[in-house]
């Protein structure tokens, strides 16, 4: 996942990682929008289940509620007592001399929905104002009965067991006091359906959660398969891009989808025509190198047979410039495109020839580093790439040293003169063919077309040549050359 996302900004740089980067936007994106609208009618329908349900609860306590307090004071403590014994209703009664207070559970949206309804039950049915009665929640476990000391887990089991039906209680349970005269309160307590009737929490459980992680998870693996399918005839076209421009032609397979079969036949068809394109640069000036031997020949030989020195010498002078000018441009033309194949090259020992080399012409290099990863490329290229960097170098600065860094990515070769150096505005300008500094040309044969063929070179191996000043002076060169 690395090379798919490797993030300028917020965004992937890559094809694929912008595909995936997207693609996940949209998956999150529709699973929030859902879930929101999830959310939302869960809320509506969990509301409406509690105000029914609340509804007929209400009715229902409200009755109870009519019966005892239609009863004459002295039969209501004989009906309760009946109903401890013999059960027979799902609320637990009694009638208090006291207000119990209730350790009420936190307010929430479907608590007040219950609320309401009791209060309007109440009040259409007995008439009472919903500040006279009071309505709580409490858990079984906290709950007080018939006083303030008293809790229900104190009281007979049957006696829970035959108004509140449940053992073990685990849900919430609803309480009612309604002064019913000067000194007794009713006191109705009734369960709630279940234990999360009042919860108006989200509902998604951590094992949910995990689900949908779970199918995130898959829907990006599927898209991260079909995106490398997808982008794979990209990368294809850009490899074969990359080896048509260090002088490899390598077809496309038109196959696939029609658009890549488009775009394949569409490349291949470009690079034999700039590869036909260039075989025919080649014979051309080859053909105009050869046609124009004779003539120079020719009027060399006349050149001789003229009898004022001066003429026959500035005569000759003209012929061998035009010689050198023909033979440089076919150079530059043939030698940054040779045709041979790419093989492990030993640049350490290539230096080291040319160091040899060097002192024969009574002319010093000294080597540093050393090549310790295989580098495959076109030795003769090479050769002339280097070799022409430090004629230059030997040319300016007498001596050179040359500095071999290399790791698994790339091989750099530095060669630094103890010439003068270069303006730093005309750094770029002497890749350019035909450019050369000095006035004086006598000292140094060619025609300023080294840099530009070894630039050349170095660009057909997917690398780069780069020249700077180095602050203790002289020039120095930086050859690099990517492995990939």
């Amino acid at each position: 996942m690395n090379r798919f996302f490797r993030p300028d900004g917020l965004r992937p740089r890559s094809l694929s990682g912008r595909i995936l980067w997207v693609l996940a936007l949209g998956v999150i994106l529709a699973q929030l929008i859902s879930g929101a609208i999830w959310w939302a009618q869960w809320r509506a329908d969990s509301e409406l289940r509690v105000r029914e349900v609340s509804r007929h609860m209400a009715f229902r306590v409200a009755s109870t509620v009519q019966f005892f307090t239609s009863l004459p004071n002295a039969y209501r403590h004989v009906v309760l007592d009946q109903l401890r014994d013999m059960g027979g209703t799902r609320f637990f009664v009694t009638l208090n001399r006291e207000f119990i207070q209730v350790n009420d559970l936190p307010d929430s949206m479907l608590k007040q929905a219950v609320l309401d309804e009791f209060h309007r039950a109440l009040e259409r049915q007995l008439g009472v104002q919903p500040e006279r009665v009071h309505i709580a929640f409490s858990w079984p476990d906290d709950l007080h009965v018939l006083n303030n000391e008293t809790l229900l887990a104190d009281l007979p089991a049957r006696w829970a067991d035959l108004s509140l039906l449940v053992r073990p209680i685990d849900t919430p349970i609803l309480v009612i006091q309604l002064p019913i005269n000067d000194k007794e309160w009713l006191y109705l307590a009734t369960l709630m359906p279940d234990a999360e009737f009042l919860d108006s929490s989200s509902p998604l459980s951590p094992e949910r959660l995990i689900s949908l992680l779970i199918s995130l998870l898959t829907v990006m693996l599927f898209g991260v398969l079909i995106v490398r399918m997808l982008v794979q005839p990209l990368r294809n076209l850009a490899k074969a891009v990359m080896q048509f421009g260090q002088g490899e032609l390598t077809p496309l397979p038109e196959k696939g989808p029609q658009e890549v079969v488009a775009a394949a036949r569409a490349f291949n068809g470009m690079q034999t025509r700039i590869q036909r394109y260039l075989d025919d640069r080649e014979r051309l000036f080859a053909s105009i190198s050869h046609d124009l031997k004779t003539p120079i020949t020719r009027l060399r030989l006349r050149a001789e047979m003229l009898e004022d020195d001066a003429a026959r010498e500035a005569f000759s002078r003209d012929l061998e410039d035009l010689d050198l000018m023909v033979k440089g441009a076919l150079q530059s033309v043939k030698e940054t495109d040779i045709h041979e194949n790419r093989v492990e090259v030993d640049l350490w020992r290539m230096l080291e020839r040319m160091r040899e080399s060097a002192a024969l012409a009574q002319m010093s290099i000294s080597l540093a580093g050393e090549q310790q990863y295989p580098y495959v490329g076109k030795p003769l290229a090479l050769k002339r790439c280097i070799g022409n960097l430090l004629d230059n170098a030997l040319y300016y600065g007498v001596s050179a040293s040359v500095t071999l860094l290399d790791s698994p990515e790339a091989l750099r070769i530095l060669i630094r003169d103890q010439g003068p150096g270069i303006p730093d505005d005309k750094l770029d300008r002497v890749f350019q063919p035909y450019t050369r500094l000095t006035p004086d040309h006598s000292g140094h044969p060619g025609m300023g077309l080294g840099l530009s063929i070894s630039r050349n070179i170095a660009r057909a191996h997917g690398g780069e040549i780069s020249l700077r000043n180095h602050p203790d002076g002289g020039l120095e060169v930086e050859l690099l050359l990517p492995r990939s």
